[in-house]
């Protein structure tokens, strides 16, 4: 007689699996839409202990993949940074990275932009406080020290900034806008630039 190692063997599933199904449930339904049943089903495990393994709650995953995002959005700034002098140069690959974001992982530019984290995580700095949109501040900042930006407020240059850019990517996100990310992109880079760029 053999026993069926199908049926007896408890799948293991990772952090990392977690963490990516909840995200797309979280840009799909909605946070306060999913469940941890819902994040159970997507990871393929019989009961939620599995989850309860490597997170506590709902709230400590969407912790982790905000953490997550936001220091691989700083180690790309860092990289852009280094790459270019201009800060022209480094905003215009950072537009760059966020528009191949929405075209190849729209979920983490929901996560970011689209998604109310204040509503998730009350405790949690909003998005222009940390670090990665920190740095983006300090590259206007330099673009206005080097005369290549108007000499605003360099939090107002951000708004002006990334206002269009946000927004372009939400109308795309939602469907409002119908083509791809791509055919976007270079009319929101130039009408972004223009909003800041010394005359």
């Amino acid at each position: 007689m053999t026993l069926d190692t199908e049926s007896t063997t408890k799948k293991v599933v990772t952090e990392d699996e977690i963490l990516v199904a909840s995200l797309k449930l979280f840009a799909e339904k909605g946070y306060f839409n999913t469940s941890l049943t819902d994040i159970k089903d997507a990871v393929e495990i019989k009961t939620s202990s599995g989850i309860y393994q490597h997170f506590k709650n709902k709230q400590a995953i969407a912790e982790a993949l905000y953490s997550n995002i936001l220091d691989s959005l700083s180690i790309s700034i860092d990289d852009i940074r280094r790459r270019n002098r201009k800060a022209s140069e480094q905003l215009r690959e950072i537009v760059d990275l966020l528009f191949k974001l929405t075209e190849q992982a729209p979920e983490i530019i929901q996560f970011l932009w689209v998604i109310n984290i204040k509503e998730i995580l009350p405790e949690e700095k909003s998005l222009i406080e940390t670090t990665a949109f920190n740095k983006i501040v300090q590259v206007i900042q330099n673009g206005i020290n080097d005369n290549e930006i108007r000499s605003i407020d360099s939090l107002l240059a951000y708004n002006y900034f990334f206002g269009i850019i946000s927004h372009t990517l939400g109308l795309i996100l939602s469907g409002d806008l119908e083509k791809n990310a791509e055919s976007y992109h270079a009319q929101a880079w130039m009408a972004a630039w223009q909003s800041i760029a010394k005359k």
